[in-house]
């Protein structure tokens, strides 16, 4: 104890925080709850979860990549975690990078685990009558509980390599849900600029199992794009790299929409610029349809420095949230 209470006079300077204004977000009520006890349990896209927190979608196809999907996997079991697997295109030609994405043995059957592809991939898919491949890459490889498409028109224009669209987005996944007759579910996401009104509401009309945000402010795609493109005018195109919506601008469209008409989208991945618990808390409470919140390039960064640095931060997420449903509340 005498430790402790030294501890406190010497930390105490130190603690003042960097800003005198509080979270304005949040009531914060200490008198009406007691502290956390035991192990929360989430029933999501029909699978088991012990924190709402998913692991969005990254990479593969790579040395580096492959260890750290395996360590982000671990981390799956371990807290009870979802996760999204970056784009599987390249398990469409062959199987040399297939250990990259065979995550389901360290994940085991209980945590929800989603394949992805491009809707660009999709498209030809279809157009070639082609899509089995598809279904024999989720359903018997991966042995994933279903599939992400991924849609990122600004990302295929800046890319020297790019693949073009030759329909729009949704016509392309209304059709596949034809031919997909419900034999898995499908989640669709943007990737870093978000969705604007008109796109969230016809998506959400489709017979969709959720949808990811993908929202401005976490990766930007656009602006890596236009940084690898090697084409002189490559660097007047950043103005393509600033524009998108929120989470909370998002998720405000959302809300609106099921409040105002019946939707058959069930469940939300509310990702693009979450930086901590508290935005996860903030926005997961905030939804209408049940939800958890995606992180990527904050796991990818303690991924990369080391296992026991990845599942600090996680340990931590999870506290705080903990912690935070009990002693705050959401203000209108």
């Amino acid at each position: 104890m005498t430790q402790r209470k030294t501890d406190h006079i010497t930390l105490a300077a130190l603690s003042v925080p960097s800003t005198s204004n509080p979270d304005e977000r949040f009531y914060y009520e200490p008198l009406l709850s007691a502290h956390p006890d035991g192990k929360e349990e989430i029933n999501f896209l029909g699978k088991i979860m012990h924190h709402p927190m998913w692991i969005s979608s990254m990479t593969g196809g790579s040395k580096e990549a492959g260890k750290i999907n395996h360590l982000l996997a671990e981390a799956c079991a371990e807290f009870g975690l979802g996760i999204g697997l970056g784009s599987c295109r390249i398990l469409l030609k062959d199987d040399l990078f297939f250990n990259d994405f065979n995550l389901r043995p360290i994940l085991g059957d209980d945590r929800p685990f989603y394949a992805n592809l491009g809707v660009a991939q999709i498209e030809e898919l279809i157009r070639n009558h082609e899509t089995e491949k598809v279904h024999e890459l989720v359903i018997h490889k991966l042995k994933a509980d279903g599939l992400i498409i991924h849609v990122n028109p600004t990302q295929e224009w800046l890319q020297s390599e790019g693949d073009l669209f030759k329909k729009p987005p949704i016509e392309t996944i209304a059709e596949f849900l034809d031919e997909l007759k419900g034999q898995y579910p499908i989640l669709v996401k943007e990737v870093g600029q978000g969705m604007g009104p008109e796109s969230i509401e016809k998506l959400l009309r489709l017979d969709i199992f959720g949808l990811e945000f993908g929202a401005f402010g976490g990766t930007n795609f656009a602006s890596i794009e236009i940084m690898r493109n090697k084409q002189p005018h490559s660097e007047f195109m950043y103005p393509l790299a600033t524009f998108g919506h929120n989470a909370a601008e998002m998720l405000e469209i959302v809300n609106e929409i099921i409040f105002d008409h019946p939707v058959q989208c069930k469940n939300l991945i509310i990702s693009g610029g979450i930086k901590n618990f508290l935005d996860g808390f903030y926005y997961t409470k905030k939804s209408i349809l049940p939800s958890v919140y995606g992180m990527a390039n904050v796991l990818l960064q303690h991924a990369m420095i080391s296992r026991e640095n990845l599942f600090d931060f996680i340990k931590a997420e999870i506290d705080g949230f903990r912690y935070a449903s009990q002693f705050l509340k959401i203000k209108k």
